[in-house]
């Protein structure tokens, strides 16, 4: 069984900085591809983020492009996301994702495993 576990979430003022982690366990066939999503009260998940198996290729929404970066550890099956000149508007549960497939993933559809989101919380 598939294991996706996001940590780092918290209470940051805007303008700050917050590091989320995804750690993917068991067992998962071939190489993946990862990906962040955000749902804020009361909306639709949204994407923020995706980046293939090698890490190679990505791909940040615009609202957050210039202020987020996303990286992975493979060898931890591991993936980060440094967000920057946090805004309130930030403000959402962040969900890790891991997509059975090599190339870069952006629809919610894409992905096979989900965690269980981890809250964000930027006051202004």
């Amino acid at each position: 069984q598939v294991r996706v576990v996001e940590s780092g979430g918290g209470l940051v003022q805007a303008g700050g900085s917050l590091r989320l982690s995804c750690a993917v366990s068991g067992r998962i066939f071939g190489r993946y591809a990862m990906g962040w999503f955000r749902q804020a009260p009361g909306k639709e998940r949204e994407f923020v983020v995706a980046i293939n198996w090698s890490g190679g290729s990505t791909v940040y929404a615009d609202s957050v492009k210039g202020r987020f970066i996303i990286s992975r550890d493979s060898a931890v099956n591991t993936v980060h996301l440094q967000m920057n000149s946090l805004k309130p508007e930030d403000t959402a549960v962040y969900y890790c994702a891991a997509s059975d497939t090599t190339a870069v993933v952006t629809s919610r559809s894409g992905f096979d495993f989900w965690g269980q989101g981890t809250q964000v919380t930027v006051s202004s």
